[in-house]
């Protein structure tokens, strides 16, 4: 069985975005329905622009699909974008002025060229719709065994919440979450959020945050010590660090153990035999500072992870820049844009980890068909529960 991937394909102004999902084991149910909610939630929340008032986000199964599953063969989904103007947006002063930022500059340089359309088509978040996709199928797969995520906005400029998340709790959490406009299961930080966002749009600014997912209910072992391309922190980090406009990535505790010792670091282990079936295995911890992953490998806690995202690149009053024909000072245009797009980023970062959990679950229990998935997992869960094994003893008749 190949393991599982995805490529995105599309400009936001382009056509459509089109993704595509290899790897995928044949029978997956493919819930239409929750894919085309988390592209609504994706588009949600205060502080969004003109743009999200066009867009009606919705995957069109093109292949890989029969009767509502996955077949085995590579899916492929598209998303139309309703402002489809590529081509009009060509003589608009703002190709050639990079915005301080954004890819426009770089892009430029990197393919020779002083019009910044090209890039900054590609470099746009819009792409992220593509992955929230993407994100989305894994979690069906994921579902499957029960294993679910859970993302929210932690702070936004300097209005946090405090909300300590459970693997108890977070129902609870997601409820008060979607009830908030900005993401936020903590209603009077909502409230303070929607007030900075509010002010940076009067003062024709832009505002960034902090973003929390949450993992729950996978075992201990999924990903690898043994080589550095297959450690499931690793693969993380890197698939957050390519969101667009993220500059740090943290699990667990993450720059917060530079200022504690290793006593107030590392989670002691015990064993409890009462929770011996449960995803932990027995294996618990009364603290998580390490996000529920070790050794580049899940070991039975929640996967907790937080992204920042820096203030959006496209400000209505402009940054100072050049032309890149002349080399002379100008301003940079504006292009429609958000004031902040923190909300939208909680359920980006949420179904990208997903996605990773699920590239690294597939790779343990790999199976052409859900079927043989499944009956994978059960066999090793038991195995694990067998611990010490004795190889002439056990059978797995």
């Amino acid at each position: 069985m190949p393991a599982i991937n995805y490529q995105t394909a599309g400009e936001s102004h382009g056509p459509s975005l089109v993704i595509t999902v290899t790897g995928l084991p044949a029978g997956l149910a493919l819930d239409a329905d929750f894919i085309n909610g988390e592209l609504t939630r994706r588009q949600g929340g205060y502080g969004r622009g003109g743009r999200m008032k066009i867009e009606k986000d919705v995957i069109e199964f093109l292949a890989g699909v029969r009767r509502g599953h996955a077949i085995g063969s590579p899916l492929v989904m598209r998303i139309v974008n309703n402002d489809a103007r590529l081509d009009d947006l060509d003589k608009t002063p703002s190709v050639h002025r990079p915005r301080p930022g954004h890819a426009d500059l770089a892009g430029s340089v990197k393919w020779l060229t002083t019009d910044c359309r090209e890039t900054l088509e590609r470099a746009s978040a819009r792409e992220t719709a593509s992955r929230v996709a993407a994100g989305a199928v894994a979690r069906c797969l994921l579902r499957e065994f029960g294993i679910e995520t859970f993302g929210f906005v932690r702070s936004i400029l300097d209005s946090r919440t405090d909300a300590v998340v459970t693997e108890e709790n977070w129902r609870s959490h997601a409820a008060a979450r979607d009830a908030s406009d900005t993401y936020c299961p903590d209603p009077a930080a909502s409230e303070r959020q929607r007030e900075i966002i509010r002010q940076a749009k009067i003062d024709r600014d832009t505002v960034g945050g902090v973003v929390e997912t949450h993992v729950f209910g996978c075992p201990p072992g999924i990903g690898s010590t043994m080589d550095w391309t297959t450690k499931l922190d690793a693969r993380i980090a890197y698939a957050v660090m390519g969101i667009q406009a993220f500059k740090a990535v943290e699990i667990g505790l993450g720059h917060a153990c530079a200022g504690r010792t290793g006593s107030q670091v590392h989670d002691p282990i015990r064993f409890d035999a009462r929770q011996r079936e449960a995803p932990c295995l027995g294996f618990i911890r009364d603290t998580n500072n390490a996000g529920g992953t070790e050794g580049g490998m899940t070991n039975g806690q929640p996967i907790v992870v937080r992204g920042t995202m820096k203030p959006i690149s496209t400000l209505l009053r402009g940054l100072p820049s050049i032309d890149l024909n002349t080399k002379q000072p100008q301003t940079s245009q504006y292009e429609r844009s958000d004031v902040c797009a923190v909300p939208a980023a909680s359920v980006v970062i949420e179904n990208v980890v997903a996605f990773e959990v699920a590239r690294c679950f597939c790779d343990k229990f790999a199976g052409d068909s859900i079927f043989e998935v499944h009956r994978n997992v059960e066999t090793f869960l038991r195995l694990a529960r067998m611990l010490p094994l004795d190889p002439p003893a056990f059978t797995l008749a």
